[in-house]
């Protein structure tokens, strides 16, 4: 009975985590076999196990080809275990040993991920609908971060496999980024500070001029100055506005009443 009992004991411990684990001695392993065990770990979601094999793996046969992969695929396991910083370093340390591997690609790929963000960050670029995270609202300096790294990537590897979805993924920070600007001069503009609402609307159009922002820093530019009595500017942001976007939705609030003006008929 107390021999059933203490075994059980051991196999509950050994399952629980508590004891242990007794794997095979790893004194013999070749690279091939570090290597192969650490793909399957990755392949199987065990990142930190991953992780661990491939450090053994470079610690043991720091040079040579199967070294130089496992450099380049703990980047990856870090990145999907949810370790940004991490996966950044490790394609960091990649590009700097080894900037003309076939695969540096990668690690610029690998570089730009982590710097998109978390796994939240990746999740909200490929959701649809209400359920799609407004990135707008992030810290645009992780954002601009991710789009340098990116930019860096299809500019030296324009035929790269990963070429397409960066530039897809520059597309969606330059709008994150310019309607971060909206965001701000939205919330100046209701505390009626309309001075600094025009700079914020005006360097969103200066910045990211074909981005689909533009449009409404092109309305709050035109409020703004009519705000203030600059009557020049407002015009001119008006008249780019009609251009740019004839089927503004922005514009039904701009109505010409009698042949004047919208600001002309509040002002009587």
């Amino acid at each position: 009975m107390l021999r059933s009992l203490a075994l059980f004991l051991v196999m509950g411990l050994s399952g629980c985590g508590l004891l242990p684990d007794r794997t095979e001695d790893q004194e013999d392993w070749s690279a091939n076999k570090f290597y192969s065990e650490a793909k399957d770990k990755l392949n199987d979601g065990s990142y930190p196990a991953a992780i661990k094999l491939y450090e053994s793996l470079e610690s043991r046969y720091p040079y040579g080809r199967i070294a130089q992969q496992a450099q380049l695929e703990i980047a990856y396991a870090h990145y999907k275990n949810e370790e940004p910083a991490s996966a950044i370093a490790a394609a960091d340390r990649f590009i700097k040993l080894h900037p003309n591997h076939q695969h540096v690609d990668y690690a610029y790929y690998i570089k730009g991920l982590a710097n998109f963000n978390d796994s939240w960050g990746m999740i909200s670029f490929l959701m649809k609908g209400p359920l799609k995270q407004d990135m707008s609202e992030r810290d645009p300096k992780a954002s601009y971060e991710s789009f340098e790294i990116f930019k860096e990537l299809v500019t030296r590897f324009p035929e790269s496999k990963y070429a397409m979805d960066a530039r897809q993924r520059m597309a969606y920070l330059l709008n994150a980024l310019a309607m971060g600007e909206i965001h701000v001069a939205r919330y100046y503009m209701k505390r009626k500070a309309y001075i600094a609402a025009a700079n914020r609307a005006q360097n969103a159009v200066k910045e990211y001029p074909r981005t689909p922002a533009t449009e409404e820093a092109l309305y709050i530019m035109i409020r703004a100055y009519e705000a203030l009595e600059m009557y020049d500017l407002r015009d001119d942001a008006e008249r780019v506005m009609r251009i740019n976007f004839p089927d503004s939705i922005f514009l039904a609030e701009l109505p010409e009443v009698g042949g004047k003006a919208w600001w002309q008929f509040w002002k009587n």
